[in-house]
Formats: structure tokens, C-alpha cells, sequence
């Protein structure tokens, strides 16, 4: 196998793994790492808003997975759908104030979850890894 592959098959599971432990951490808000990451690209958004396919690009899964997730979160107050006025065709997704505070209560649990899954790495070695990860993605 080359040096390739297994780094490939390396960081596939470590992915892996780390998103676990973030779910399970995320459990006691209700939600799952996924629907974090969609609150996460909401609030870091100009107008808390954003189209369902740009969503799926920031979150990397489908459109119809993203339609699927977004649906209980609607109806728990999370996030709102809200009409695009550039395009009738097409729905925005907004973050409401719900979803705000979730967002930031969920993220206290994403910092100490990272904080604990990293503590291997001294400051300097995370800079260096996460510089190295931007050049692949």
C-alpha cells in the first residue's frame, strides 16, 4: 500500500472517530454534529441566512440530505425558511434566535470535546497540521 493510500485510510478513520465523540458530546443539546455544523455555517453567515445548496456544499452532503435534516430543525425553532427575493424558486435558511443560543451553548461543548480530543498536540503541532490540511482541501 503506498504512504498515499494509508494517510488516506488514516485520516478517513481519525475523521471518523472524531466526529463520534462530537456527536455523542453534542447528545446532551439534542442535536447531532451535523445539524451543529449547519448552525455553525449559519451563524458565521453575513445575514444568518443561506441557500440550501450552499449548505450542502459547507456541510458535504446533498441537497436532499440537507432538505431532510433541516425539516425537524424547523420545527423546532432552530432555523426558518424564508423566501429568496433574488429567486421565488428557491428557499433561504435562516438561523433564529433559538438557533443562536443553541449554537452557542452546543459550541462550549465543541471547544472542550476539541480541547480534549487534541491534547496531544502542543499549540505549534496543531498550527503545523492544520496548515498542512488546508494545502489538501
Amino acid at each position: 500500500m503506498s504512504l498515499q493510500s494509508a494517510f488516506i485510510i488514516q485520516q478517513s478513520s481519525l475523521a471518523s472517530k472524531l466526529s463520534k465523540k462530537v456527536d455523542g458530546s453534542l447528545s446532551v443539546h439534542g442535536i447531532s454534529f451535523t445539524e451543529y455544523m449547519i448552525l455553525h455555517h449559519l451563524s458565521t453567515s453575513p445575514l444568518i441566512t443561506m441557500r440550501r445548496i450552499e449548505l450542502a456544499e459547507c456541510v458535504c452532503i446533498s441537497a436532499s440530505g440537507v432538505t431532510r435534516l433541516i425539516a425537524p430543525m424547523e420545527k423546532i425553532g432552530l432555523v426558518e425558511k424564508e423566501s429568496n427575493p433574488r429567486d421565488a424558486r428557491q428557499s433561504l435558511v435562516k438561523l433564529t434566535k433559538a438557533g443562536e443560543r443553541l449554537y452557542k451553548d452546543a459550541s462550549v461543548t465543541v471547544e472542550h470535546c476539541a480541547d480534549n480530543a487534541l491534547k496531544a498536540l502542543n499549540d505549534v503541532q496543531l498550527e503545523k497540521l492544520s496548515a498542512l490540511c488546508q494545502k489538501l482541501g
